[in-house]
């Protein structure tokens, strides 16, 4: 885990004073994990698209061979023939994530019936389970969808992690770790967010499957 985060301070120097909140919002991801935990993840814009990306990286292969486990690749063979075959020896073993801005149905409805500041509250409710994890993006610290699920997911007992600009806004007192790179500006915050997301992935993956 200490490569991945030396690697990231090296490439991005501004980011070097992050290196201790990004390196505790690893440990607890890995944690979750390792008790059979989920993350959600949120964001408006350009976050949205931050947030399916996340997922991406954790639902399969990022870096690392993930394997499937080999008690799901037997049943697989013997209940299936040759088709559980090549499914025992293509699919791969996935860490259960979920962005909550891909299902337009749900959040329209959402939308609708209660209010946009509630689209991600309201998954949170329906997803949540104690000791989870809400993993927020907002470049502004302030966007009011994205405040609402923390709050939720803490009244419900989850642990949340805050990846914002600079200021760092009212998310910083709702969040376990804040992880707040240094720019203000929309496009920059989200250029920062990238590698900052990729290493957590990448600690995340190492730790479950070197």
């Amino acid at each position: 885990m200490e490569n991945v985060l030396d690697e990231l301070v090296a490439r991005y120097e501004k980011l070097t004073h992050l290196k201790e909140p990004i390196g505790t919002a690893a440990k607890m991801l890995i944690s979750a994990y390792r008790n059979h935990k989920k993350i959600l993840v949120c964001g408006n814009g350009g976050s949205s698209a931050d947030a399916g990306h996340i997922v991406g990286e954790l639902m399969k292969s990022f870096e690392a061979p993930r394997t499937l486990d080999p008690a799901i690749q037997q049943n697989l063979r013997d209940s299936f023939g040759m088709q559980g075959k090549q499914l025992a020896e293509n699919l791969q073993q996935g860490l259960p994530a979920i962005s909550l801005c891909e299902h337009s149905a749900l959040l329209t409805a959402i939308s609708n019936d209660l209010g946009g500041e509630f689209i991600f509250a309201q998954q949170v409710v329906g997803y949540g389970n104690s000791d989870d994890i809400l993993l927020a993006l907002s470049t502004s610290g302030n966007s009011r969808n994205v405040l609402n699920a923390l709050m939720t997911a803490r009244a419900k007992g989850m642990k949340t992690i805050g990846m914002t600009g600079e200021n760092g806004g009212q998310m910083k007192a709702l969040c376990d770790v804040v992880i707040n790179v240094p720019a203000t500006r929309t496009a920059h915050v989200q250029e920062l967010h990238l590698p900052v997301y990729h290493a957590l992935c990448m600690m995340v993956e190492k730790a479950l499957f070197d």
